[in-house]
């Protein structure tokens, strides 16, 4: 019988002691790194988990850096309506004065400090965050605004508001200076005042006029185009009698005249003499004094109003449609009115539309429908008002400026040129409301005087193609919110984005430039009226009104975001403690149990070893 002798490495022991020492091997790995293994296959069952844990943790790390970069950007933002703020402030304080000395350049102090401000407030709306333009939508790599100089002074090819502004301002006040009205004495006892062209929408408008001139017959305003007439009746009026006219300006204000008969001599500022021994000689001096009155208020309050209304042509992108005036020919004193019937059976003294039972007009693809009586939301009563007609397209359009009706003609006003699109079933009724081309549209903006010389032009006609541009980013659709979009969490998203095209910006540049642009002649009569009559204007501009877009309100939005950032975080927070714990749960391993084990295994080897070393001594004689 033979013994074979003892295989260390092949034998059961020697494995034994191999396994010893990988385990230890793995162990001492542990302990000094801290995780269970170098590799996946060695994790545990547990390890699954660890996984979808590090996916979620990865996420998280992406969405706090889209929140920083995010929250870089709404800070840059915020500063710079913080800014837009203090400018408003900063002019607002300087209109409000009542400084109306003017410097050799025709302007105030406060006017040149506008000028000023007009140009930083160009700056602050081109703030960029590294290569984007926080300003222009979605239009990130486009400057929001263009240069400040360029906008006011035009460029080789274009027309700045400068130019637009002194258009506006020969067409309101016509030929002669007097507002595009037309002053006559029809008999010598009495006195006739006409607007110049029926729907034109320069000049004033003869609003309604008021008398207790004892004596007198006033007649009007009405007609196409609009006038009223005074006849003293060959009588005298008594000493205190008074004529009132009310007058509508260019930007919707309305400013009134009053004449007081009077026989003090001399005869008092806004009055006119009693000539008590030639009776028709007080015609003529009504006459003189209503001329002298009409034209003080074009040369100031008109020309401020003209201002104003050149800076809207200009600047903002809300347009109208205007109706050419109709009349009834069997009485045409009497044009369409807003009191104007829709349907065949208008007033005697009006035109009618003729509108009946069924037919439709549709606003930007919203239907109305004419039915007898019992209308509700979208319907109209054919016996219903033009103006509840306008009151129904202007819930459609959502104008901020009310449609009107003057002089027979209509003016449908709309806050987006590019979207007004009016039909109607009825093309002859929707043509006797003065609306010649089917569909109605608006005048796309900037508005410019449509002919030349302007002091008899009619009509304001698209100025894109020789106007210079003042917004350079985009313009929907959708909010300006929505032009920057980012995810911050799972199942959250945030909107940030800001044009300077947005209401309480434009509207806030638009007075700026038209208050540091004007200027008139610093030794002219009606001068300082006229800066007096524009710093008001500018002043109220300035001032927030109820249901207007603020600066604050733009703020207020991107801080909601920021708010939803916030609480994203929160969550991601404690989320990411909670996912951690599980990844080191699953592949971490604890020193006591590591060194533990080690110990353990140190002296199973060493066991081993020492069965291992006897048995190498062991011989022949030793096992027998």
């Amino acid at each position: 019988m033979s013994i074979s002798s003892i295989n260390y490495s092949s034998s059961i022991l020697g494995a034994q002691i191999r396994n010893i020492n990988q385990q230890l091997t793995d162990l001492s790995t542990q302990l000094s790194t801290g995780k269970l293994s170098q590799n996946y296959s060695g994790m545990g069952t547990n390890e699954g988990f660890a996984i979808a844990s590090r996916a979620q943790l990865s996420n998280i790390a992406a969405y706090t850096d889209t929140i920083t970069n995010v929250n870089v950007n709404i800070n840059l933002a915020n500063t710079a309506l913080q800014s837009l703020t203090t400018i408003r402030n900063t002019v607002q304080t300087g209109s409000a004065s009542t400084a109306q000395d003017l410097n050799v350049n025709g302007q105030t102090v406060a006017q040149n400090t506008a000028a000023a401000q007009f140009g930083s407030m160009v700056g602050v709306l081109n703030t960029q965050s590294g290569n984007r333009y926080l300003f222009s939508g979605t239009a990130v790599n486009t400057q929001s605004v263009t240069d400040a100089g360029d906008i006011i002074n035009g460029t080789t090819t274009q027309a700045g508001f400068k130019t637009v502004m002194a258009e506006r301002q020969a067409a309101d006040l016509g030929a002669n200076g007097m507002g595009r009205l037309v002053q006559t004495q029809p008999t010598p006892s009495s006195v006739q005042v006409s607007e110049d062209v029926a729907g034109s929408p320069f000049g004033l408008k003869i609003k309604a006029v008021s008398s207790t001139l004892t004596g007198a017959t006033v007649t009007g305003p009405s007609g196409s185009p609009v006038s009223f007439s005074v006849d003293l009746n060959g009588t005298n009026p008594n000493n205190g009698d008074k004529l009132s006219v009310q007058f509508t300006l260019p930007d919707g204000t309305t400013e009134q005249i009053d004449l007081t008969a009077s026989t003090a001599t001399p005869t008092p500022a806004g009055s006119f003499a009693i000539d008590t021994t030639t009776p028709g000689n007080t015609a003529t001096n009504l006459n003189t004094a209503l001329n002298t009155a009409i034209k003080k208020l074009a040369n100031t309050s008109l020309v401020a109003a003209s201002a104003v209304t050149a800076g809207d042509n200009f600047f903002n992108t809300a347009s109208s449609a205007i109706g050419a005036p109709k009349t009834n020919q069997a009485a045409p004193a009497a044009p369409i009115s807003g009191a104007t019937a829709l349907s065949g059976t208008a007033p005697s003294d009006s035109i009618s539309p003729g509108f009946a039972a069924g037919d439709t007009i549709t606003v930007n693809g919203t239907t109305l429908t004419f039915v007898s009586s019992g209308a509700t939301g979208n319907q109209l009563n054919v016996g219903d008002s033009i103006q509840t007609l306008l009151s129904k397209i202007d819930a459609i359009t959502g104008t901020s400026k009310p449609s009107t009706v003057h002089g027979g003609a209509i003016t449908i006003n709309t806050d987006d040129a590019a979207s007004l699109n009016i039909t109607s079933s009825n093309t002859g009724a929707l043509g006797s409301l003065g609306f010649s081309a089917t569909p109605v549209t608006a005048t796309q903006p900037p508005l410019r005087v449509g002919s030349s010389p302007a002091s008899s032009a009619t009509t304001l006609v698209n100025g894109s193609a020789n106007t210079v541009k003042w917004y350079q980013g985009n313009d929907g659709p959708g909010s300006p919110r929505s032009t920057a979009m980012a995810r911050v969490d799972d199942s959250v998203t945030v909107q940030y984005g800001a044009q300077a095209n947005e209401d309480a910006i434009r509207r806030q540049l638009q007075a700026i430039a038209v208050f540091g642009t004007f200027s008139t002649s610093p030794t002219g009569q009606y001068s300082g009226g006229q800066v007096s009559a524009l710093s008001l204007r500018v002043t109220q501009a300035l001032t927030q009104q109820p249901g207007q877009q603020r600066i604050e309100d733009i703020q207020t939005d991107i801080a909601m975001a920021q708010n939803t950032m916030k609480d994203a975080t929160t969550r991601q927070t404690q989320a990411k403690a909670q996912l951690q714990t599980i990844v080191d749960q699953a592949e971490s391993a604890s020193p006591d149990q590591v060194a533990s084990e080690i110990l353990s295994l140190q002296n199973a080897l060493q066991a081993s070893y020492q069965v291992t070393s006897n048995l190498a001594q062991l011989s022949l004689v030793k096992f027998l």
